[in-house]
């Protein structure tokens, strides 16, 4: 039989620097969503690191709303507007698995920020790519789950379903890496040498081929919603760092774990992991199977791409670090997060140096 794993949210009480006015989100939703009754009970999910995430219980059932974090936050970050556009364009018109999209409140006013609400999915979460949580049986399945969704994701015709304009539909990289500089630049405490030789390196060693397609921007497990009694993807969650971008890029992110360490907390890392002992795919059939599901026969400049993916998360755990220093952080132990930032650059100047070598999969 299937482990349950997180079956039921991890809540708390709305953390002090996320509180709102509760009586004038329910007036508003009286009227947006008028079949949810007359109660709304308001908890915090915890876990996240950027847009504060609630979950609302009502009369007509539970739903979940985000919202932009309070206080001055970076240049272009916590859109959550887009996420309500790329999440209610993909419900209504394909088959990837989001949630139901409701609504979306641009008027500040309401609550102090502009937020939306998507239905509330029950399911398991499972943030660790070692899947301990679940039976072994499970974990493979799992995984590959996960890049058949990613290959379907990518696959999706963004003009069809309203989507042209979600971003540019070339230099997807280019432009990641300035913007990515520039938010570095931006919420940077101390010096980070690896972070410098990245922003130096990456520009002059951009993918040889450009593509385009709706790029989640963080797709890992820990946004994948599981169904509660298989292992198939019900959900893909957090759509904020979505836009038009390389495909490839996403699937850089999620195969992340594989170059990082298993032994530092809250890295998510599994080398040094017996992956056999554990049934988890490698990278290489992790791509293999990427790879399989969206027609391609392989992968160039695959170094660069990982390079990317762990300077660019880099920049955004030391967002999460100096947003945590000004004290509105969504996540209690965002400082501890915030500290490992250097740990990414170091390890993206690593793949970085070893140049072509191991770069086609």
């Amino acid at each position: 039989m299937a482990a349950v794993a997180n079956l039921d949210p991890e809540l708390v009480d709305v953390l002090d620097a996320h509180r709102f006015d509760e009586p004038s989100l329910k007036r508003w939703l009286q009227t947006a969503m008028p079949y949810i009754g007359d109660r709304l009970d308001v908890k915090q999910f915890q876990g996240g690191q950027s847009n504060p995430t609630f979950l609302l219980d009502t009369d007509s059932g539970r739903y979940v709303l985000r919202k932009k974090p309070p206080g001055k936050t970076l240049p272009s970050a916590h859109m959550v507007e887009r996420e309500y556009k790329v999440i209610r364009a993909l419900s209504d018109h394909t088959d990837v698995p989001v949630p139901r999209a409701r609504v979306l409140c641009e008027d500040p006013d309401i609550i102090g920020t502009p937020f939306y609400v998507m239905d509330f999915m029950p399911g398991r979460v499972v943030s660790h790519p070692a899947l301990r949580a679940l039976d072994r049986d499970e974990r493979r399945p799992v995984h590959e789950a996960a890049m058949d969704t990613l290959a379907q994701l990518h696959a999706v015709d963004v003009n069809a379903i309203g989507l042209g304009d979600y971003g540019r539909p070339e230099g997807y990289v280019a432009r990641q890496v300035a913007r990515w500089s520039k938010q570095y630049e931006a919420a940077k405490t101390d010096d980070m040498p690896a972070m410098d030789k990245l922003m130096a390196w990456l520009p002059d060693h951009l993918p040889q081929h450009d593509e385009c397609a709706i790029a989640h921007g963080d797709y890992r497990l820990g946004n994948l919603m599981l169904a509660p009694d298989r292992p198939g993807v019900i959900a893909i969650l957090d759509w904020e760092l979505s836009t038009l971008g390389h495909p490839l890029a996403d699937l850089a992110y999620y195969c992340l774990p594989y170059h990082l360490p298993m032994d530092l907390e809250g890295s998510r890392g599994i080398v040094g992991e017996d992956l056999e002992a554990l049934n988890i795919p490698d990278e290489r059939e992790i791509v293999e199977r990427y790879c399989r599901q969206s027609g391609r026969s392989g992968i160039e400049d695959w170094h660069v791409f990982l390079a990317f993916s762990l300077f660019r998360l880099a920049s955004i755990v030391q967002g999460v670090y100096a947003r945590a220093l000004q004290g509105n952080a969504s996540n209690a132990d965002a400082l501890q997060v915030g500290k490992r930032a250097s740990m990414l650059a170091d390890a993206g100047w690593r793949i970085a140096q070893n140049g072509a070598k191991g770069a086609s999969v």
